[in-house]
Formats: C-alpha cells, structure tokens, sequence
C-alpha cells in the first residue's frame, strides 16, 4: 500500500491529537493517560515506533530529528516524561513544534503542574495541544468515585458500601486501589460487586500491601517479607491479590533483565513497556537475579496462585513457601 494512502487509513482508524499534554502529578493517572495515547496509535498501527523519553536528558534538535518523516510511512510516538525538566532551548524548540506538528508523529509531553517548566506549558497550550488533566484525588469522596470508575472499566459495578469497604481495607493509593477492583472483578460473581464479596477478601484495614511484600522478597529480604506476609493475612488482605503482586514484580524482573543490554532510556522503556521511574526501581531489584532464579521463582508463584484459587487446602503456607523460594532463588541457596 501507498505510503500516503496508509497513512490517511491510520488516521481515519485512530487519531489522537498531533500533541497531547498531560498535567498533574499523580503519576498512576497521568502514566494512563498517556498510554492511552500510545495505545491508540499502536491499534491503529502495531508498527508504530515509540520514543519514550525524559525530559531532563533531551537534546536540541532531537525532537525534530524523531519526528522526521519514515520512509515507509509508518506513524511513530515521542512520550516526553517530567516535561518540567527541559532544557530551556528544548522548551523553545518543542513550543515551536507544537505549532506545526508533523503528520506522521503523536508527540505526548507528561507534565506535573507547577512553576517550573511553566513556559512549556503555556506555549503548547497557545499552539493548540490537546490537554488532559489528571487531578488527584483528595476526597473520600473523589476516591470513592475512582474505585467505581475502575470497577466500571471491567464492565462491573459496586454498590456503595461496598466502595467504602474497599476504600477503608485499600487506602488511597490509586494503583493498590486499581489492582484491587481488578482482581474483585476478576474472582468474584454476579453484575454488581457487593459488600460481602469485599470482606470475604477483607477484614479490616489493611496495613500492608501485596506490593510491599512482594518488594522485600524480590529484594532478599526473607525475614521482613514473611512478617509483612502473616501481617497482611491476619489483617484480611486476600491471598491472590499477594501472589499477584508476586507475580507481577518477577515479570518486571523478567522484562527488564531479559532486555537487549543496548536499551537505554527512551529505547529501554519503550521495549519492557514500563514507565522510567520503575524501570530505575527494578534495575536496582535485579542485583543477584538470573534467568534461571526468575523462572524457579515464577514456577513457585505459579503454584501458589493455584493453591490458594482452590488447589490446596492452606493458603497462608503457600504464599510463605513461595517466598521462600523466591528469596532462595535469589541469593542462589
């Protein structure tokens, strides 16, 4: 097909702005939206290119050089992370861009409000981009309107009480609440999420998080992550929200340690698909971990998420053997 002929088809499929701005600093909700963006381009087109980039380490001429036609007509994406950290001359350069975007190029720039980098974004506002603002929410009540936001994005509802619940044994971390109206929605019956399906996952606050857990027992840390573990089932956190925090921080090990070495910054984000901040995070995590302790420590949350789905009759010792064995599998032992 025609280079200028599949491109007009791409934009007809998907068109987000030619350059979207997303403002705020919770940073669950602003890494949403700009992998909507992303997400978008990448429908309409799967072989679109992704430059995922921070904005402190940008150079002069290196957007314009990303967003210069292909040759083969193929769309691409360049996501500027912590925007307020451009050089002053990027700024000068990008408002300019905004200005007249390049047909074949979404640029997203992540902004977290505030004074500085201001300029940017009032000049891109002025050019004409597309601007999302990601409030955090400060209420009860604005938390509780996230959780039944969430609960509608699986195609369920929540009954009030119910939210409540789940807002008093969660917290007000978004991304601990998101992960926990997913696996509700995912491991319970019916239309509408009730208050006894979330206390038959929670009883009480819950002081501890499958997340923390699963940090301390990638991280080594046998003795804390085991108390941590009998912590947070004595105070009603569901197993298989633990084994899937488990679960998800190996495969963070496993994308980023199983990364062409050459990968960096911008490159590296885009191929494990994760935001650089976590990236740093799990860079510092893979210190003693190879192919081999990955896999074993997968195998074991694999057997666990078995056990206690059903398959074993004490949920509590498989959760702590599977940390054992990802310790183990970590230090070598």
């Amino acid at each position: 097909m025609p280079g200028a002929a599949r491109r007009g088809m791409l934009r007809h499929m998907a068109n987000p702005a030619p350059v979207t701005l997303v403002v705020g600093d919770e940073e669950f909700l602003a890494d949403r939206a700009v992998a909507a963006v992303v997400s978008a381009v990448r429908e309409a087109d799967p072989q679109a290119e992704i430059h995922d980039l921070a904005g402190g380490k940008m150079e002069p001429g290196e957007l314009v050089q990303l967003a210069s036609p292909s040759l083969f007509g193929d769309r691409s994406v360049v996501v500027v992370r912590s925007a307020q950290d451009l050089p002053k001359d990027v700024i000068t350069e990008v408002v300019k861009y905004a200005a007249h975007p390049s047909e074949d190029t979404v640029l997203v720039l992540a902004h977290p409000g505030g004074v500085k980098g201001k300029a940017l974004v009032d000049g891109v506002k002025k050019a004409g981009a597309e601007v999302v603002t990601v409030a955090k929410p400060t209420k009860p009540g604005e938390r509780l309107d996230f959780i039944k936001a969430e609960v509608r994005r699986e195609g369920r509802t929540i009954s009030p009480a119910a939210a409540q619940a789940l807002l008093e044994a969660v917290g007000s971390d978004l991304r601990e609440l998101a992960a926990a109206c997913s696996q509700l929605a995912f491991d319970t019956a019916g239309k509408t999420i009730d208050e006894a399906a979330v206390a038959r996952y929670y009883r009480g606050r819950a002081e501890v998080s499958g997340f923390t857990i699963a940090d301390l027992a990638i991280e080594g840390k046998l003795g804390e992550a085991l108390e941590q573990l009998r912590w947070a089932l004595a105070t009603g956190v569901a197993p298989v929200l633990i084994v899937s925090a488990l679960a998800g921080g190996l495969r963070s090990l496993a994308k980023v340690g199983g990364a062409p070495r050459n990968l960096r910054g911008g490159q590296l984000a885009s191929f494990v698909g994760m935001p650089p901040w976590k990236i740093d995070r799990v860079k510092r995590q893979l210190g003693g971990w190879g192919p081999e302790g990955i896999s074993a420590a997968m195998q074991a949350v694999a057997t666990a998420d078995e056990q206690v789905k059903g398959g074993g009759t004490d949920p509590g010792y498989a959760m702590e053997k599977a940390v054992h064995v990802i310790v183990a599998s970590r230090t070598g032992r």
